[in-house]
């Protein structure tokens, strides 16, 4: 009963208070300012994937879906991986009270505004707007964290990894006659080249198509967040490969990956988390270098758009340079990026060493990463040590005063933002 009477008093008090106010002319007693907060937004380089320990995932009608099981289909809401472990929750950010990742592995610039579960291969969260429409009504977001352009409508960094990734296991375990006589038609075995992965109509039109996406977030942002100031900052993408294998990877039994199968290669190279042609690799680091000009692109044209805005570029194509997969002897101990790793069907377990597998297992096992990509989608993404490096990245780029900076790993592991 006294607590009632306190407070009915204070209610009493607080009306009169602000009829004063209003009577002199003074101003109404200031609301309560609503807690700090962080948030990521996008794709799987955001959300976590690779760092482990996942978090369960609200889906798009509000169930907190936790780990389904291995078979489950891969557009449960779980996968999108959603890691603790993640460099939104790693980054040193004073004043920031709490951190909301809003990302999803697989995610697109279409998921931004509509339902990711309303395209093909979309995952069951609701839009990643809408998601942040529900952290602003609670919260002043101060900084955004976002990751978008290497999955799009055009292509899909998944994809992009599946293709060079198949080509070298098919290479390495069958002849190019063996595909006709047992498998019924040709498989490419040839390295991956610049097309392969994106040409630059693609890479324009991924562009344009995140400029939209991004630009509806700062759109956002501007109606919902409850001060008006807010940094966002752009990331791009880190290659897990290095541009060239160490030399112990380069051949095996005297085979390199230019001969018609070589096994005892691959099985290396697998084991070691970087099933790919030397050959590849090249083209791949203009993938990411393209990404890179993606984002910065991206960041400029709304930049032009929004010119109060505080959009930070921040490039980490070198963040993780000495520790890559297959960069060192050893690999995958002491890298910042997951090996590829399949299980042979849903089973929990992954196939660590393909030595001794015949090239009808092979098939198998990688069928088994079609069927169930969650079985295989943490593959070459950064690990839980990556996203700590990755986190030292974001820690440099919301404090800087610059709008564009890079991110770099010395030899000694000494991680630098400038």
């Amino acid at each position: 009963m006294v607590r009632f009477r306190r407070t009915a008093l204070a209610a009493v008090l607080t009306v009169a208070t602000a009829a004063l106010s209003a009577a002199v002319g003074l101003p109404a007693p200031a609301a309560a300012a609503l807690p700090t907060a962080a948030v990521a937004l996008g794709d799987s380089f955001i959300s976590g994937e690779g760092a482990g320990a996942y978090s369960p995932v609200v889906d798009v009608i509000g169930a907190s879906q936790p780990f389904p099981g291995w078979s489950a289909p891969n557009s449960n809401a779980y996968f999108c991986h959603r890691s603790p472990n993640a460099s939104l929750h790693q980054a040193d950010l004073p004043g920031v009270q709490a951190r909301f990742n809003l990302a999803c592995s697989g995610g697109q610039p279409y998921d931004i505004a509509a339902a990711s579960a309303t395209r093909a291969k979309g995952r069951q969260v609701a839009a990643q707007l809408d998601q942040l429409r529900a952290v602003g009504q609670t919260h002043d977001i101060d900084l955004v964290l976002v990751g978008l352009g290497s999955n799009n409508s055009s292509f899909t960094f998944g994809s992009v990894a599946e293709k060079c990734a198949n080509r070298f296991i098919a290479d390495a375990w069958t002849g190019w006659w063996e595909f006709w006589a047992y498998l019924g038609g040709p498989v490419e075995q040839k390295p991956c080249g610049d097309a392969d992965l994106a040409t630059a109509a693609q890479f324009s039109a991924a562009t344009a198509e995140t400029t939209a996406a991004v630009r509806q977030i700062l759109t956002t942002l501007d109606q919902i967040d409850a001060d008006g100031q807010h940094r966002i900052v752009f990331q791009d993408y880190t290659n897990p490969l290095p541009p060239e294998l160490a030399q112990v990877y380069w051949s095996e039994d005297d085979r390199d990956d230019t001969r018609d199968k070589f096994r005892a290669l691959g099985a290396e190279r697998y084991a070691a988390g970087c099933p790919i042609h030397r050959a590849s690799l090249a083209p791949g680091h203009r993938f990411s270098q393209g990404l890179g000009t993606l984002v910065n692109s991206v960041r400029a044209t709304l930049a032009a758009e929004f010119p109060a805005a505080d959009l930070v570029y921040l490039n980490v194509q070198r963040a993780f340079d000495g520790a890559r997969l297959c960069e060192q002897a050893g690999s995958p101990t002491g890298t910042l990026a997951t090996p590829i790793r399949l299980q042979d069907g849903p089973s929990g377990v992954f196939v660590t060493s393909l030595s001794g597998y015949d090239k009808l297992d092979i098939q198998r096992i990688a069928n088994a990463c079609g069927t169930y990509f969650q079985t295989c989608q943490e593959s070459w993404h950064p690990n839980a040590a990556g996203h700590r490096v990755l986190g030292r990245c974001l820690t440099g780029a919301a404090a800087t005063a610059s709008r564009a900076v890079s991110c770099v790993r010395a030899p000694d592991g000494t991680v630098t933002v400038g």
